[in-house]
C-alpha cells in the first residue's frame, strides 16, 4: 500500500489571540501557538484590537492595524 505524502503548506488562513496565546491556522490543518508574551503590542491592546487583524503577503504575515504590529508565519515555525 503507497503512503502519500502530506504536502506541507505554511499559508496562515485564520488567527485567533486569546488571553495568552497567539494562535494561527495554516492552510495544510496545522496550528502553530505561541505564547501572547511574546508580542508585548498584542499584550497590551484590548480585544477589539487584537480581533482586528488581516493576512498580508499571501498569508505568510498577519498585521494588526490598529497596532503597528507584524508577524511571520516563518519566524512562529522556527519558534515552535
Amino acid at each position: 500500500m503507497p503512503i502519500s505524502a502530506v504536502k506541507r503548506d505554511p499559508t496562515a488562513v485564520a488567527v485567533a489571540v486569546t488571553d495568552d496565546r497567539l494562535v494561527v491556522t495554516l492552510a495544510d490543518g496545522r496550528e502553530v501557538a505561541a505564547p501572547l508574551v511574546w508580542f508585548p503590542r498584542l499584550v497590551d491592546a484590548t480585544a477589539a484590537q487584537r480581533g482586528h487583524w488581516r493576512l498580508i503577503g499571501r498569508g505568510q504575515g498577519i498585521h494588526w492595524p490598529d497596532l503597528d504590529e507584524d508577524v511571520s508565519v516563518a519566524s512562529l515555525l522556527k519558534a515552535s
